[in-house]
């Protein structure tokens, strides 16, 4: 499970240092994607698997199709270096607006990366709506 907020940096190649308490749960090799809201999403490949399997077998709709297009299309398979680093390739980094401030978000079952600044306005934004949720309609909560 993936839990918490980390501020690394990119460096000049585009390598980000995996948070260490992040990092034995995706050694094995990950998956890093564009995802909503404009950040890019990091899941162990098990999970990414998982994911792709529901995501093939839902309907043929347009709006799953084209899911399925931008999750896929952007998708870049990596596996950390010794120090837990990854490359995220450029037009990744272009799709989520990294430049060298970064926010890493644990976000249950994957990581988030954004931008420091889209992740300060989107957290501000999204603060009050999570204040006033109630856990009625979360299972298990």
């Amino acid at each position: 499970m993936f839990l918490g907020t980390h501020t690394p940096k990119l460096d000049e190649k585009g390598r980000l240092i995996l948070p260490a308490k992040f990092r034995d749960e995706l050694a094995d090799g990950l998956v890093i994607t564009r995802f909503q809201e404009r950040c890019l999403a990091i899941w162990p490949m098990a999970t990414f698997v998982e994911v792709a399997q529901s995501v093939q077998g839902a309907s043929s709709s347009q709006q799953v199709r084209d899911y399925q297009r931008m999750l896929a299309s952007g998708a870049s398979d990596e596996t950390p270096d010794k120090q837990g680093r990854i490359t995220v390739p450029p037009h990744l980094r272009a799709y989520a607006g990294l430049d060298k401030e970064c926010v890493v978000v644990g976000a249950i079952n994957r990581v988030e990366v954004w931008d420091a600044t889209a992740w300060e306005q989107y957290s501000a934004q999204k603060e009050t709506a999570y204040a006033g949720l109630d856990e009625a309609g979360f299972p298990g909560v």
